[in-house]
């Protein structure tokens, strides 16, 4: 008899990615992936079912072809001539962190759990950060 997933019987582990010399593409879809949960073998998809993710050297990411220079990230204000537009390599100056949460907002489903989703992933431009005692290793 196959029985449904319950909220209790969820448990959410630790992952720690480190993103050193990594293609952005890449491991946003693998720190979206654990955020959603769909390597576990009870996951659901109408239910928060994931894990914390920390990403550690955000920094340090790579990007292929033009796209450090080609890429845009921009916002638009609604007024007339609002539009402010930054290629990555200004946004990876000013907020290395950003462009990985960029991605991995944009490869989350778009419905009511990705804002939640989005609470349990910490990224950090270095090395550093607060959860060691939650890793193993």
């Amino acid at each position: 008899m196959t029985t449904s997933t319950k909220i209790s019987e969820m448990t959410r582990t630790w992952h720690l990615i480190d993103v050193k010399g990594k293609t952005l593409g890449r491991i946003a879809t693998e720190i979206a992936t654990r955020l959603m949960g769909k390597s576990k073998k009870n996951y659901v998809r109408n239910m928060d079912c994931g894990d914390h993710v920390v990403v550690i050297n955000a920094a340090h990411f790579t990007v292929t072809g033009r796209k450090d220079k080609e890429k845009l990230y921009g916002n638009y204000s609604g007024h007339p001539g609002g539009l402010k537009q930054k290629a990555l390599w200004q946004v990876k100056m000013e907020k290395p962190t950003e462009p990985i949460r960029h991605a991995v907002w944009g490869m989350l489903p778009k419905n009511k759990l990705r804002a939640r989703l989005v609470t349990r992933l910490w990224i950090y431009p270095e090395a550093d950060h607060p959860y060691k005692d939650k890793f193993n290793t």
